[in-house]
């Protein structure tokens, strides 16, 4: 709650901060060239003086805080009564600070509960101290800011250099957290490879991992082959075809009306939640599939199949085939559709000799991306795929997938640095360096298509 009322405090000095020193500049113009700065860019100038040290400041004491509540909590006579070990005095500790979030819980230690009272009134004291404080840096950078309100003074500079500086910030915070991730994903899956050879993993077809470390057990083959077969053959087989025909259909024959009502259903299907897919392929498609296999013959068919998965994800990357080819499409120059049918082709030959080839890198790009989406789903494959790891060309066989058995792995109580645990790791760096490279291969048919047609 103090931390609500002291970013509302912060935000509303900026804003009087805002109007004050573009009143004063507006009160210094006098003619032409008289203003470095329009009295805006003052204004944003002693906002941001305002704004910024006081939120760091407040991010800063809010770090800090907790430590000085605690001590400042356990210098009270009460601290006598912790535990002597470290770790029971810990818990005792940790479920005091939940007690003084939700006041009305009820505490499984009753000391919990007597230190919740001195934690409370210590946090409300020392949030206040860091409001004061954040509040009188508020005004001091305001004060700075306000003096800085002068004819000559370069407010527009000052002030874009700061939004070039977030804008940097923003681009490192994405750009390290790729890095963090990566550099996670190596560390977990070098502790891995230190007890489970990488041949062994990448060649062998044997996956029943265990808590021991025994090669023959960790071949990864089948989940990657159950990857590639569900997500770039079977869905594909279904986006490819059904996404290229609606891409021509809505633009090259549909009315403009009809186009504006088919296109946003199209694309509503890239906004549905995968487990809703999940949900869809567990109940719905997987029994017709079971069924299905059944009539063909298969004796005893699994309702959980490579198929039934495959078909659903399919269904679901089809707006990513079909966006991507409608705006390849679109790109094309109209010169060269008018030129084929001056030459006396068809509007269906245009398409195929024209349209089809002009369009194809874009076309492959969004292929591309499909493929990386679908061999990084989840929630379908853990509803309708099965959790067999399994080397099999028949689509009615239950399998699984690398994303499915990281979700296993992971998930449970189990020791973290057993290589049954670490495996995931080295799944996850797998199926990370097969996606880097089909959206590298993706971005650079993409480039390629830009530099052709713009």
């Amino acid at each position: 709650m103090t931390s609500n009322i002291v970013l509302v405090a912060i935000l509303a000095l900026g804003l009087v901060g805002w109007f004050a020193a573009r009143s004063k500049a507006r009160l210094l113009y006098t003619g032409r060239g008289s203003l470095h700065s329009m009295p805006g860019y003052h204004g944003w100038h002693m906002a941001l003086w305002i704004i910024v040290p006081a939120l760091v400041a407040w991010l800063v004491w809010s770090a800090i805080m907790p430590g000085l509540v605690e001590s400042a909590v356990l210098a009270q006579p009460i601290a006598a009564k912790l535990p002597a070990l470290d770790m029971d005095r810990q818990a005792v500790m940790s479920e005091a600070w939940s007690l003084t979030k939700n006041p009305g819980a009820a505490a499984f230690n009753p000391l919990a509960t007597e230190f919740a009272v001195p934690l409370r009134a210590a946090e409300m004291r020392y949030s206040l101290i860091g409001g004061v404080l954040t509040l009188i840096l508020a005004f001091a950078g305001g004060g700075y800011g306000f003096t800085r309100v002068r004819g000559t003074f370069p407010a527009r500079t000052k002030t874009e250099r700061v939004v070039m500086f977030l804008l940097l910030l923003a681009s490192l915070v994405a750009i390290l957290t790729t890095i963090g991730i990566i550099l996670s994903l190596l560390y977990e899956t070098g502790l891995f490879f230190s007890q489970i050879s990488p041949i062994d993993f990448l060649t062998g077809t044997h996956w029943s991992p265990k808590d021991a470390a025994v090669g023959a057990d960790f071949g990864a083959v089948p989940l990657f082959w159950g990857t590639i077969y569900i997500g770039a053959i079977i869905a594909m087989v279904i986006a490819i075809p059904l996404g290229l025909m609606s891409a021509v259909y809505l633009t090259q024959y549909a009315k403009p009306n009809t186009r504006k009502i088919l296109k946003p259903i199209l694309e509503i299907l890239a906004g549905i939640p995968t487990v809703v897919y999940g949900y869809f392929a567990a109940l719905t498609v997987a029994p017709m599939v079971r069924d299905f296999a059944g009539a063909l013959g298969q004796a005893n068919p699994s309702t959980e199949s490579a198929l039934a998965a495959g078909l659903v994800m399919g269904v679901m990357i089809i707006p990513f085939v079909s966006s991507m080819a409608d705006d390849s499409f679109a790109a094309v120059p109209q010169a060269m559709r008018d030129g084929s049918l001056a030459m006396g082709a068809t509007n269906s030959e245009t398409i195929k000799r024209v349209l089809m080839p002009a369009a194809l890198p874009g076309i492959v790009a969004g292929v591309m991306l499909a493929v990386s989406r679908a061999i990084g789903e989840t929630m379908i494959v853990v509803m309708a795929a099965g959790a067999a790891a399994r080397l099999s060309a028949n689509p009615f066989d239950s399998m699984t997938t690398v994303t499915y058995q990281i979700v296993q792995l992971l998930t449970g109580d189990q020791e973290f640095n057993s290589p049954k645990t670490l495996s995931a790791f080295a799944l996850g760096l797998v199926l990370f360096v097969i996606t880097l490279i089909l959206n590298i291969v993706a971005l650079r048919v993409v480039k390629r298509f830009r530099e052709a047609y713009e």
